[in-house]
Formats: C-alpha cells, sequence, structure tokens
C-alpha cells in the first residue's frame, strides 16, 4: 500500500501524458493479470462505468514484491507480460530499496539512488521519491 501510493503520486507527475491505473485487471493472450499499477497513454476514464477487465496492454505494468512473494514468480510475471505487449516493466522490491526496469527484454537494469528513467516511457523518477517521499 505505502509504496504502490508513492508511485501513485511519483506518476501523478506525468498525467498529461499519461493515466494511471493500481490493481487493474488486464487479461492478455487468454490469462488474468492484475499489476500494482499499469500506466496507458493519456486517455479519458469513465468513472461512471467500471471496467472490470482491460485487453490492451498498458505502457507500463509495476510489481511490487511483497515480503512473502517468490521474486521468481514476479519474473515469469514480467516476462509474460513483455511477451503479451507491455512495453516496460519495473519490479520494485521495498526491503532492498531497488526498482529494477525491464524495457522490453528481461534484461533488466536495477537502481537503489539518484533517479532512474524509462527509456520507454522517457519518464524521470526520483527513488527517494518510492521510498522516502518525506525526505
Amino acid at each position: 500500500g505505502y509504496i504502490q501510493l508513492n508511485l501513485g503520486v511519483a506518476l501523478a507527475a506525468f498525467r498529461d501524458q499519461y493515466t494511471s491505473f493500481s490493481e487493474l485487471t488486464l487479461e492478455l493472450d487468454g490469462r488474468e493479470l492484475t499489476p500494482d499499477l499499469s500506466v496507458y497513454p493519456k486517455t479519458d476514464v469513465d468513472l461512471v462505468h467500471d471496467e472490470v477487465r482491460v485487453t490492451d496492454p498498458p505502457l507500463l505494468a509495476v510489481e511490487i514484491a511483497s515480503p512473502t512473494q517468490n521474486i521468481q514468480d514476479l519474473i515469469d510475471k514480467i516476462e509474460f507480460l513483455l511477451g503479451a505487449g507491455v512495453q516496460s516493466c519495473w519490479l520494485v522490491q521495498p526491503p532492498l530499496r531497488t526498482v529494477t526496469l525491464f524495457p522490453d527484454t528481461l534484461d533488466g537494469t536495477t537502481v537503489s539512488s539518484g533517479s532512474f528513467t524509462d527509456p520507454v516511457l522517457d519518464i524521470k523518477v526520483p527513488i527517494d521519491a518510492i521510498f522516502d517521499p518525506d525526505e
């Protein structure tokens, strides 16, 4: 919850270009998945009719690892998402205070300080905005 909210706030800085959704169920290649956050090109949101499942892959899917989650399971999920048309995935590991970016491939780049730029969305996010937003 805490990290997901911080990420949502950080991504809100780019709302002129992108629309972010929390816990949106995706139906991709016959499989249902629910990333912690999904980011799409700027779109109008229908607040009256809630979509139960979305079949268009997001530009970005974010997975936040919980202490009890198996990292390999998350890597497998990211591999599936990338294969199903998601252009970039982030794996956030709060205990390690790291974000691993997977733009188009499982050849990830892990960042633990400073800022990172997602090469697909061309957005820059400070690590502190995710883990220490009050500092």
